[in-house]
């Protein structure tokens, strides 16, 4: 049995927030959990080209908009998942963080960090 609290997990700056990751590939699961940060007024042009994620809003706001401009509101309640290793943008409310528990599979190594530019993707 693998137990973790929040303070025990590797934190990852990953350029627009914070990642803490409490399982990764080592763990043996095939999937990565995170509890990920996206800093308030954030926009963060992201594709993982090796990995499909979900992501469950636990606090915060956010919008989540795909490459055709189809925008959905990111609010505590929210899961959106890409299914198609979609390039998206993330977008944090300008007043408050986001707060994401995200899955990925296959499994995060664990110290990826997303190279954030405006004109192409981030990628995994």
């Amino acid at each position: 049995m693998i137990v973790r609290q929040l303070d025990e997990v590797p934190c990852v700056e990953w350029g627009n927030g914070l990642s803490r990751r409490f399982l990764v590939a080592d763990d043996g699961m095939g999937y990565t959990v995170t509890d990920t940060l996206v800093s308030a007024g954030t926009k963060s042009l992201l594709e993982y080209k090796n990995h499909f994620e979900a992501c469950y809003c636990i606090s915060g706001r956010g919008e989540v908009i795909d490459t055709a401009g189809n925008s959905t509101l990111v609010t505590p309640g929210t899961l959106y998942a890409l299914d198609r290793n979609d390039a998206h943008w993330l977008i944090a409310h300008p007043e408050e963080d986001l707060r994401l528990i995200c899955v990925f599979s296959p499994a995060l190594r664990g110290d990826e960090r997303h190279s954030l530019g405006d004109d192409a993707a981030s990628h995994y």
